[in-house]
């Protein structure tokens, strides 16, 4: 089977952070976006960057900047790189998303998605009661209109509402044990912590 494609979800404006875009944040001296690209491994070319409204993140990735429309946040970025595949000539095959502040992203998180998806038309990550719909794979064939209803306001308001809409099969990641690998990064407190658990 083909690589999936990919998109880093990394639009946000990081207000509570001071205004600083989350993927140019560091621990351990790497920037989120590098700790998880790396992460994501061998996935199909050219990588996506969601950058939002804007392209101002610099990175060997393709940037796509959100679609003229009302809708920010995640479910902007998913339906922009649906856009850049389908202008590309990709109508099918897997896409797999990630949020840029899950510095801890497991290394097998493509092949376990990919793996434990089935037959369902999208997945996301959970770990036990916290779930994180940003961290997903979907089948591209399930998003091709995502990008007009988007442009047309008829779109779910968030990637959860998306989802449920696709009755997406949530990947409990519980079992694979330690600590919860999708902890994410909104406030300076939560960079601290995380970075203390890099060093611990």
């Amino acid at each position: 089977m083909s690589l999936p494609h990919a998109v880093i979800i990394a639009g946000g404006k990081g207000e509570r952070l001071g205004g600083v875009r989350k993927a140019d944040l560091r621990i351990g001296g790497r920037r989120l976006l590098d700790r998880v690209i790396e992460s994501l491994g061998a996935v199909a070319a050219p990588l996506m960057l969601s950058t939002g409204p804007t392209l101002s993140i610099s990175s060997d990735c393709v940037s796509v900047a959100d679609l003229n429309a009302d809708v920010g946040g995640p479910l902007a970025g998913l339906a922009a790189a649906v856009a850049h595949l389908d202008r590309e000539g990709v109508s099918k095959g897997l896409l797999v998303s990630v949020a840029v502040d899950t510095p801890f992203l497991p290394r097998d998180f493509v092949a376990q998605m990919k793996d434990r998806l089935g037959d369902s038309a999208a997945a996301f990550a959970a770990w036990e009661d916290d779930f994180y719909p940003p961290n997903a794979i979907w089948r591209i064939e399930a998003l091709t209109d995502l990008p007009e209803r988007v442009r047309r306001g008829k779109a779910p308001n968030s990637l959860k509402a998306l989802q449920v809409g696709l009755f997406a099969r949530r990947i409990d990641w519980t079992e694979a044990g330690g600590e919860n690998p999708f902890r994410n990064i909104n406030t300076i407190a939560d960079l601290l912590s995380l970075g203390k658990t890099l060093r611990g």
